[in-house]
């Protein structure tokens, strides 16, 4: 216990223990659900199944989806929003539970740092299915009171029923919010276990570790005849992890260093192991957006948008040219990155057969330019390799952006577009 308080206060405080957000945009999910992750549904079961009244709730999951809830507030143990409700002025209304005992955080970094896997998912803003075991992580039944100050009694009132379901959203872009309503901030949190990780690290390392060939000193020395070096050590099966960088105001980000050391150690593997270098043929363009689109990272997140602008700028480029030529790579690599940026004339066979089969599928008209055809809102292009990548835009509009996967036959790249 005193361990755990003293490398809390070993931490460096930041602002992140108190977030603000704007409105959450109603989206449904796709199993129908109002939340799409599990622990964002682990918080709505909560609400509903201390619910006294069923019809308040749906009232509040209507003025939820109908952009009732105004900017979201989340500190230690508390969120807190203004609904707006049948009167002109908003409703202050707020959730308070219990924040994470210092055990219980000590289990959850324990079971996060046990195995790296629990950590990518984290940094990918996933919460691992194992982490729900920790007790008081997830909200249990009553364990969100809510509070609000209109005069209606229920328990809860449609506008804390409605805050519930939007801080619900929250979750799902985000599951650090949930670390935060129960105590911690992202920072803290990260710094920790990166700690944890390099400890770890050295465990495996030194327990792994052979004793090196030696040579005696005298032999060595010995002008008659040196022995032969020692046989070069075996390579390894995986390139191995770069050193933990510890925060510092002074230095570059933690995580660029960490992605750019990842990526010196995977391509110094490859060169040992193949004898060439994977990326030695690359643009810097080129070799910038393939290290964007490995960066992990559901949406953009703030070190996401912190690389996006580091790149760009280094190349005289803006960050949506690098998140749309990201798009193209995950698309279909270099190729695809090829299809975003060039257009050319395609010969007389695939291209031309394209618009009849597409309008035997019952598709709409295409418009033929180059090697693309466009309608109102979707876009073919014909790459160099034979494939057919499928772009959307906005209807009418110029703003092309790389959809779906490259296939063969037209038609089957619209249908993954539409979802056929």
């Amino acid at each position: 216990m005193n361990r755990a308080r003293a490398v809390r206060a070993a931490v460096p405080r930041h602002d992140d223990r108190r977030r603000s957000f704007p409105q959450v945009e109603p989206r449904a999910a796709p199993d129908g659900r109002f939340a799409a992750t599990w622990w964002g549904n682990a918080w709505v079961e909560a609400l509903e199944d201390t619910a006294l009244d069923p019809a308040r709730l749906a009232r509040g999951k209507a003025y939820a989806g109908r952009g009732h809830v105004d900017a979201i507030t989340v500190t230690p143990g508390r969120v807190v929003a203004y609904v707006h409700g049948s009167r002109p002025r908003p409703y202050r209304t707020e959730i308070r539970m219990r924040t994470l005992g210092d055990d219980g955080w000590e289990e959850f970094l324990d079971g996060a740092a046990a195995r790296p896997d629990h950590i990518a998912a984290l940094l990918d803003k996933d919460v691992p299915h194992a982490l729900e075991a920790v007790t008081g992580l997830l909200p249990a039944p009553g364990d969100l009171v809510p509070d609000c100050s209109c005069p209606d009694d229920g328990y809860p009132c449609k506008h804390a029923a409605a805050l519930c379901y939007q801080a619900a959203r929250l979750l799902d872009e985000d599951p650090f919010v949930l670390f935060l309503m129960r105590g911690r901030g992202e920072q803290e949190l990260l710094a920790e276990l990166t700690r944890r990780n390099a400890a770890r690290s050295a465990a495996e390392t030194d327990a792994a570790a052979s004793p090196m060939p030696t040579v005696p000193a005298r032999t060595a020395l010995d002008a008659a005849g040196l022995p032969p070096l020692p046989a070069p050590l075996p390579l390894p099966d995986r390139p191995g992890r770069p050193a933990v960088f510890p925060p510092d105001p002074a230095a570059p980000d933690p995580l660029a260093l960490d992605l750019l050391a990842t990526e010196a150690a995977a391509r110094a593997h490859a060169f040992l192991t193949t004898g060439l270098d994977p990326v030695a043929a690359l643009t810097p363009w080129q070799d910038a957006v393939r290290l964007a689109a490995a960066h992990p990272g559901s949406g953009l997140t703030a070190s996401t948008r912190a690389l996006y602008r580091g790149l760009a700028h280094a190349l005289d480029r803006t960050p949506t040219d690098l998140a749309r030529a990201v798009a193209a790579w995950r698309q279909g690599g270099a190729e695809g990155l090829a299809v975003l940026e060039e257009a050319w004339d395609p010969p007389a066979g695939p291209f031309d057969r394209a618009r009849p089969a597409l309008l035997a599928a019952g598709l709409p008209a295409f418009r033929p330019w180059r090697n693309r055809l466009s309608a109102s809102s979707l876009q073919l292009r014909l790459g160099r390799d034979g494939l057919w990548y499928g772009y959307e835009s906005d209807a009418d509009r110029e703003d092309w952006w790389p959809r779906g996967h490259p296939d063969p036959d037209p038609v089957g790249t619209l249908d993954g577009l539409l979802g056929r």
